[in-house]
């Protein structure tokens, strides 16, 4: 098995898995502005095993797996590594899921969702509720690190309605994953308050205890490249993932970053809308794309009135046109 956790350049810095958010066109957009291993590892969207494993639904559901050329490319220039996520209940689902997503040859790792919060998931026996079933979460991680040479890490929570990270982390430490990855939240907490960055430690430590190969990255609040270098060194981890952070500034992945101007923020959001555009076309809803604008419309004078014009727009010709009616207003100078 080639476990790149154990080579990657260190500290690991991730993007991480996010539900309509980290298709292969946001990865590539993030890609095109980051740093050569700056990025270190990025995640598909969380794909379920019992969609990858139904032979009607699958063709809807591996469209999360997608992975355009132009992306595949940027990956092998900036040095990143790409993983598979995928979530579900019945070991015997992963361990096929995991066979599928190994004979695709495009992924470099596979990660087992522990982690979400949404209610309709931690109803059944998968994501977050998993904490709540231990032995159920072990049998899954060694069906599919059974089923792959790829190495197998999770993405999990520090407990489900209370912190549990030092009983639950020690389960997980017990099926030597290649990574975890802890978010500093319980799921009740879902995304509410300061994540807990002692909690995280704690999960380092008990790694440390066991002598455990298994690296630890931390999960919560990171808004920029120094703050990921200042938690990973302040809480002894491995790295960390950054999620909702990227949506304040997707040139974050850079040792050096620069302010993004009006001019580049243009440029990559028209980047953005042309490569949905050619990627996905009529199959996916266009008003998905809409969530990313306001990673662009900040920051500027009237930036609220473009913003409230962007979500008016219905299709990609349109918000490629009102996309150039901003920039001839707001960039080019007046004529004497």
């Amino acid at each position: 098995m080639d476990n790149f956790w154990q080579t990657i350049k260190k500290p690991v810095i991730a993007l991480a898995p996010m539900e309509d958010v980290t298709d292969t066109v946001f990865r590539e957009v993030v890609l095109s502005v980051s740093e050569v291993d700056a990025l270190n590892v990025v995640f598909t969207e969380f794909t379920s095993t019992d969609g990858l494993c139904h032979e009607k639904g699958r063709p809807k559901v591996i469209e999360r797996l997608l992975v355009n050329t132009s992306e595949m490319q940027l990956l092998k220039l900036r040095n990143t590594k790409l993983v598979a996520q995928i979530w579900g209940s019945d070991p015997e689902k992963f361990r096929e899921s995991a066979r599928m997503i190994s004979e695709m040859n495009l992924f470099d790792g596979i990660d087992i969702n522990m982690g979400c919060p949404a209610k309709k998931l931690a109803k059944s026996k998968s994501c977050a509720n998993l904490i709540n079933y231990p032995e159920l979460a072990k049998e899954i991680i060694y069906a599919t690190a059974e089923s792959t040479d790829l190495p197998v890490s999770v993405k999990t929570r520090i407990g489900f309605s209370r912190i549990n990270t030092e009983e639950w982390i020690s389960h997980l430490l017990e099926t030597r994953p290649a990574a975890i990855t802890v978010h500093g939240r319980t799921r009740k907490m879902m995304s509410n308050g300061p994540a807990r960055w002692d909690e995280i430690a704690k999960a380092a430590a008990l790694r440390n205890q066991a002598g455990s190969p298994t690296l630890i990255l931390g999960n919560g609040d990171i808004t920029s490249y120094w703050d990921a270098i200042d938690h990973i060194k302040a809480y002894g981890l491995d790295g960390v993932m950054v999620g909702r952070g990227v949506f304040k500034n997707p040139w974050m992945f850079n040792s050096n970053p620069a302010e993004a101007g009006l001019a580049q923020r243009i440029a990559l959001m028209r980047n953005h809308i042309t490569l949905y555009s050619h990627t996905w076309g009529s199959s996916k809803d266009y008003n998905v794309l809409k969530r990313f604008f306001k990673i662009y419309l900040n920051g500027f004078a009237n930036a609220a009135h473009w913003r409230d014009a962007f979500m008016r727009a219905s299709d990609y010709t349109e918000a490629l046109l009102l996309l150039n009616r901003m920039e001839d207003a707001l960039l080019v100078p007046e004529t004497l």
